[in-house]
């Protein structure tokens, strides 16, 4: 019946002769076995069969009148099963079911394959496309940073010192992963407004008059507008328009107090202090760590956050000697290799 519909088909006379078959090499799509065999019964040959080839459809064929047989064959895999005596049209429809059957197991698992490896090579793509963007971000950060360096050559070791101070205290706070990048673009940036402030008054060497004062006090909005403009900056926008603020609420520009001045700035703040007083200056020498200390639990309260100040004070000052020593050796190397040093 089988072959006189087109279907080459292969004759095993017992159950081990159809395992030979199976493993002889030639592929098949389908197998129809009897159930009462004597070497091997069909429920033998179904599980051994499906162990090997599981996407192979078998029909089960039988003279047992029994349900429960059938039922059986069914649970341990079987596809469907024939009752013995069959007509043509009900073996060949049956045939044709199965084969269908296995057609779209093949087809379905080749397309989740396929999805799986378009997802991957997608997922590539994206991370590619990330990893330039990252860079890209960097190379404007840095142009920024480099274009105020021109400005204020001063700028440069301090916006560093105080990134790299502002990322140890968040991080030591316990801040999500996300959070850190935004803070330390603020704090890279804080003084980015300057650019804005004319160079006789960025540059006077005495004390600044009251226009003065209030021309300087503009850098925080200045800066703000700048880098609100970069869809990246905008978060880090908020902290480069704060970083003036005290936690008291008598900073500028805005006068902003305790909760409502962004936490990367009032972390920021203890860091940017934190700095200036252990950094040379014009006008005087560093000071120690020790004074720093003292000088910021003075203003607890006052300028700073009171938890902010509480972490910083816990960290130990060799781990602030080490990391100003390891900004200070990054900013050497980058001068040094861009011609500015020796």
């Amino acid at each position: 019946m089988l072959q006189t519909a087109g279907y080459v088909c292969k004759q095993a006379s017992s159950g081990m002769e159809a395992l030979a078959a199976l493993t002889s090499g030639d592929e098949f799509e389908l197998m129809l076995s009897d159930l009462m065999m004597a070497d091997l019964d069909g429920i033998g040959l179904l599980a051994r069969t499906k162990e090997k080839y599981p996407d192979m459809p078998v029909v089960m064929v039988t003279a047992v009148h029994d349900i429960s047989v059938a039922l059986a064959a069914i649970r341990n895999g079987a596809y469907d099963y024939l009752l013995k005596p069959f007509e043509r049209e009900q073996l060949l429809n049956t045939v044709s079911r199965a084969l269908e059957n296995r057609r779209l197991k093949v087809e379905n698992r080749n397309y989740q394959t396929n999805l799986e490896s378009l997802v991957r090579a997608r997922t590539d793509q994206l991370q590619a496309a990330k990893i330039d963007l990252e860079r890209s971000n960097d190379m404007i950060l840095q142009a920024l940073g480099d274009a105020l360096d021109l400005k204020d050559a001063e700028t440069e070791g301090h916006s560093r010192r105080v990134t790299a101070f502002t990322i140890a205290i968040a991080k030591a706070m316990g801040l999500p992963r996300e959070e850190i990048p935004v803070i330390a673009r603020g704090a890279f940036l804080h003084d980015i407004g300057k650019m804005a402030i004319p160079d006789a008054i960025l540059r006077k060497p005495g004390k600044l008059d009251e226009s003065e004062k209030a021309l300087m006090r503009e850098h925080c909005y200045n800066g703000y507008q700048i880098v609100k403009k970069i869809p990246f900056l905008v978060d880090a926008a908020e902290i480069v328009y704060s970083h003036q603020e005290c936690y008291d609420g008598s900073g500028y520009p805005r006068g902003l107090r305790g909760g409502e001045i962004p936490l990367g700035a009032r972390i920021f703040s203890v860091a940017d202090t934190y700095d200036a007083i252990t950094s040379h200056r014009p006008y005087r020498a560093a000071r120690s760590h020790a004074d720093a200390r003292k000088e910021i639990m003075a203003w607890t309260g006052r300028q700073f956050d009171p938890e902010v100040v509480k972490v910083f004070l816990d960290m130990p000052e060799q781990f602030w000697d080490d990391l100003r020593k390891d900004v200070d050796a990054q900013i050497y190397r980058v001068a040094y290799s861009t011609g500015a040093k020796g």
